[in-house]
């Protein structure tokens, strides 16, 4: 019967429909793995009634990223010409299909691992955002060793693609007359006519002419919760609706400005009352963004939720945090290293996709750097990778830094060790960098504003070899990296303590973003940007102690300059920690489409339309959806809209300064 089938005329029409539906099963076999790999982000509540939803959800976005992605094997299989149907032709269609769909295949594997650190599907921000690094060979590489399983899935899989594909068998008595020949185009045009239809209705999410084209927001229809829409999706979906798409519209929650102005304003003005016990000198500022140091690795963040039995793995930050305000509740604002750049020197949250990686960020605006160079502070950035990493260098100037120091500074700079400290991946051993920015510190004329960025708490997640057996593998593969980190952290307060502009110094330590989890608590939509904020002030004048509000890295840059009594008008979508009453801070980020906010002791989640989930902070699973059932969450949604309102309106118009 198949044999009948494939060598009658219809053979090509249902070779091709088997193959599209091998392509499904393709992508099904990516999204088990997808969640397999991922399991503990997605086993709260998962049901098999949820799994259904999930993978039916998934269905949609596949049959739409199989139709683009196989357009041109369906327009070979069924172009109307009967000269086609040879067997050298079938055989180069075999090769395009299995060789377009294993790539998708490969997409699909390779994002299921990127995942943890962006809890989100790879859309084409990512080739901006990796298109200086001249090291993704070797991560890679290190990837595929840590992760071989998968290679050999993957060979698997497009393995029986070759083998199961179903190739249409040529029989030249079709085409002996021209009435035959003839049959044959009319048929297959209009065949290809009925397919294009569909094809262009799966690309699009939908049969009617009213359906919009689907884009990665649609898979909120079928989640419980916002980091289910990276299962509902598929990688290469998600990379061809993200192409040159405009990233920001700016909504009409509220119709005047002024009406918007009164509810939320990014604008700061200058302090009438300065905080208690600041003196209005001007104190030098030191940043500390440590690369992936998320709040769950740190004991002294973490006693409320196990009763002091946790200890984890940053003894030396854990006492600095003893001397130091920090707040209960503390978050990044984005996933993603140039995410954690403009929130905390510029004050502005990830929304939709990487500020710096938008045609926004031409805008007109500064940072904290800049400021500060206005007043006279010498500015400076360190980083231990090559200059221009991550697009770092770039994001430095346009903010007002004066002085750049990347890793071929640190190899010129004779008082240490060179090339010999590099790490062989991403650039100077963490220890031997902070050690080279305290004495480059010592240079520099005061006050000074200086910021550096860790790189060894990263993947491939190595250590020095000296370190191994001090500290051990344990837990999941960062904690290792993140136990090396916190000891050069140590070493480098213990120098810096001994410099005389040390009790002249405000220091802040935060995270770019979270990493790797090991506790379910972490591993929620909110939690997954759960980082540190902490402000040490040697001095005293900054009271050291926990605060019972909310806190997140674009509360930064205004906490600062309200400490040094800056007293001109400035831009930040956060707030002043040190003068905002603890049930007025807040934090804001954005993940698959969901827009969250914290305030009040909840986390309210907004699609932009409606409010879709409210969580209480103590519900550490976020297993009781409160929607509709908390008296906070009207004022929250105007507040939310506002801030959104703001921030798309700045963006578009250019108006990131006062």
């Amino acid at each position: 019967m198949k044999k009948n089938i494939l060598s009658s005329i219809f053979g090509p029409a249902v070779a091709m429909t088997a193959n599209i539906l091998l392509a499904l099963v393709v992508y099904f076999i990516a999204r088990t793995e997808f969640l397999l790999e991922n399991f503990s982000y997605f086993s709260t509540d998962l049901s098999m009634g949820r799994l259904v939803r999930l993978y039916g959800g998934g269905l949609v976005f596949d049959l739409s990223a199989v139709g683009y992605t196989n357009s041109l094997y369906i327009l070979m299989m069924l172009f109307p010409l009967w000269l086609k149907e040879t067997r050298g032709y079938h055989l180069v269609c075999k090769y395009v299909f299995v060789v377009v769909n294993a790539i998708t295949l490969v997409v699909n594997l390779g994002d299921s691992v990127y995942f943890p650190y962006t809890l989100r599907r790879t859309t084409t921000s990512v080739f901006d955002e990796f298109s200086r690094e001249n090291n993704l060979l070797d991560v890679f590489g290190g990837e595929l060793l840590g992760h071989w399983y998968l290679v050999i899935l993957a060979a698997v899989v497009v393995y029986g693609m070759w083998k199961l594909y179903v190739m249409p068998t040529t029989e030249s008595a079709h085409f002996k007359t021209a009435g035959s020949r003839w049959t044959f185009s009319a048929l297959y045009a209009a065949l290809l006519a009925v397919t294009g239809y569909l094809t262009v209705c799966a690309c699009r999410g939908g049969f009617t002419g009213e359906t919009r084209p689907i884009t990665i927001n649609n898979a909120n229809e079928y989640v419980g919760r916002p980091t289910e829409c990276a299962l509902v999706l598929n990688t290469p979906f998600s990379l061809i609706r993200t192409i040159n798409k405009n990233v920001f519209e700016v909504p009409a929650y509220y119709a005047t400005p002024e009406e918007m102005e009164s509810v939320f304003t990014p604008i700061h003005n200058a302090h009438a009352v300065k905080p208690k016990g600041i003196t209005g000198k001007k104190k030098n500022v030191v940043v500390l963004i440590v690369e992936s140091f998320g709040r769950e690795y740190i004991g002294a963040l973490n006693k409320m939720y196990f009763d002091g039995r946790y200890k984890g793995y940053t003894p030396n930050v854990d006492k600095i945090i003893g001397q130091s305000a920090v707040w209960y509740y503390s978050f990044c604002n984005g996933r993603k290293s140039i995410d954690g750049m403009p929130s905390i020197l510029s004050g502005i949250p990830m929304f939709k996709e990487p500020f710096v990686l938008t045609p926004a960020s031409m805008n007109n605006y500064t940072g904290l750097p800049g400021l500060l160079a206005q007043e006279g502070y010498s500015t400076s950035f360190f980083h231990g990778a090559m200059r221009g990493s991550m697009g770092f260098l770039a994001f430095a100037n346009k903010v007002g830094v004066q002085q750049y120091f990347g890793k071929e500074d640190y190899a010129a700079d004779k008082r240490f060790g060179g090339m010999a400290d590099y790490d062989g991946h991403w650039g100077i051993w963490d220890e031997p960098f902070l050690q080279y920015w305290c004495a480059k510190l010592n240079d520099m004329k005061q006050p000074f504003m200086s910021a550096c960025f860790t790189v060894s708490s990263h993947t491939p997640y190595v250590i020095p070899e000296k370190y191994k057996k001090t500290y051990p593998e344990e837990g999941v593969a960062i904690h290792k990296c993140i136990r090396y980190t916190d000891m050069a952290i140590g070493k480098f307060f213990e120098t810096a303590s001994k410099q005389p502009w040390f009790k002249n110094t405000i220091f802040v330590i935060t995270s770019d973003h979270t990493n790797l989890s090991d506790h379910k608590q972490y591993q929620t939509d909110i939690g997954g940007f759960s980082s540190p904020i902490i402000i040490y002030d040697p001095s005293g004048e900054v009271t050291p102690g926990m605060r019972n509000g909310v806190a997140q890295q674009i509360d930064i840059l205004p906490t600062v300059l309200g400490l040094l009594g800056y007293d001109k008008p400035f831009l930040s979508f956060g707030c002043d920690l040190m003068t905002t009453a603890d049930h007025d801070t807040y934090a804001v980020n954005y993940l698959n489409g969901i827009y969250q906010y914290v305030k009040h002791g909840y986390t309210m989640q907004f699609d932009g339309t409606r409010t879709v989930g409210m969580y209480r902070l103590d519900d550490l699973l976020m297993q009781r959806n409160l929607v509709g059932r908390v008296p906070e969450q009207a004022q929250m949604e105007r507040e939310l809209k506002a801030i959104v309102q703001q921030y798309m309106y700045r963006m578009v118009n250019d108006k990131l300064m006062p």
